[in-house]
């Protein structure tokens, strides 16, 4: 975007960032993120992003809602994590028409609430981690959230599950302890610990049918995530940006080129119509970009280490939390397919030249 005129919300993000995300990172790292944190997000609008406005959101354009991403991500990754779950919901209540709409698009648009999302584990279909089955005027919901980020941040959750007939149901249900729902105590992870990621079990969570924002066939919402996990997250930037910004200008140009060229492609590929994005070209192509974007951010955060030398091993280096943020953006919204992309990628880049 022009730097002399940001976007609002691009301005918020950046105002955001450098007087607290940055500056309390290292800290937020190792301590966890803070409420304090969350209602500073949600006092600055950017929850209601992409939020329609006629609901007190911005809808602002993808570039806006991208920037503002990777200036989030780059600042604090954890809580950038905690807050883009955030999106999904809102979209999934602005797309429908369900009852649970009126209740809570508005809250969500303006920030008033944050909502994470329980519904990852429907990738691993046939199985089915979490089962839902109709029960009186209702649903009922049994199994296990393997994976739950923003315990005890939260306002509320959209959780999914699987029923015998293969359609998939998404229910709106408060994000605390409740008969039929009880989270695991906090994971300790290599990366984002600070994200209060939990797992869920579910022992006959009842969530009323006005709950529900969808309802559709397995087949049907999978077309449309299969699309979505095929997109090069904007933190993969935020954080490679982070990372150069650590180096001398001489280090950081050959790597900066790489990102502005694997970037431009992401996002050009990102803002192709519909009926062109799912051809099977463009799917490898999407594949390929994620591939070399997860590269970029390697090589990225590997320079900042090298860098900063032994000093970058001290859990108040900012190079190696970078490097670990790193990692965990290699399999933050990884699929069977994306992880066989990558993996080939990696074995090509190893492979010996022909000699012949």
């Amino acid at each position: 975007m022009d730097e002399l005129s940001p976007h609002p919300l691009v301005a918020r993000a950046r105002r955001l960032a450098a007087d607290l995300l940055l500056p309390e990172a290292e800290r937020v790292d190792q301590e966890g993120v803070p409420a304090s944190h969350i209602e500073a997000v949600k006092r600055s609008g950017l929850l209601g992003v992409a939020a329609p406005a006629g609901y007190g959101g911005s809808d602002a354009p993808p570039a806006v809602q991208r920037e503002t991403a990777e200036i989030l991500a780059g600042a604090c990754c954890a809580t950038w994590f905690v807050q883009t779950q955030h999106h999904t919901p809102v979209q999934t209540l602005a797309r429908g028409e369900a009852p649970v709409r009126d209740r809570l698009l508005g809250p969500l648009s303006r920030g008033e609430l944050l909502s994470g999302v329980a519904y990852a584990h429907l990738r691993s279909y046939p199985r089915r981690p979490v089962r839902v089955r109709r029960q009186g005027d209702g649903w009922r919901f049994d199994g296990t959230v393997p994976w739950y980020t923003g315990w005890g941040l939260n306002d509320v959750m959209l959780l999914a599950g699987a029923t015998d007939a293969g359609e998939v149901v998404f229910a709106f249900a408060e994000a605390r302890a409740q008969p039929g729902l009880r989270a695991s105590p906090p994971m300790r992870l290599a990366a984002l610990t600070a994200a209060r990621t939990v797992s869920l079990e579910l022992d006959g969570l009842w969530l009323p049918a006005d709950a529900v924002a969808l309802h559709t066939s397995y087949e049907e919402w999978a077309a449309g995530d299969r699309v979505k996990t095929l997109h090069t997250s904007p933190a993969v930037f935020g954080v490679a940006e982070a990372a150069l910004s650590l180096l001398d200008a001489e280090a950081a140009a050959p790597l900066r080129a790489r990102l502005t060229t694997v970037r431009d492609r992401a996002y050009a590929l990102a803002g192709l119509p519909a009926q062109e994005e799912r051809t099977e070209e463009r799917t490898e192509e999407r594949l390929a970009v994620r591939a070399a974007a997860h590269e970029v951010l390697r090589a990225a955060t590997t320079a900042a280490v090298v860098a900063g030398g032994g000093r970058a091993l001290a859990l108040t280096s900012r190079a190696q939390r970078l490097a670990r943020e790193g990692l965990f953006l290699l399999v933050q919204g990884q699929t069977a397919q994306s992880r066989a992309a990558h993996l080939r990628m990696l074995g090509a880049a190893c492979a010996p030249e022909d000699r012949r």
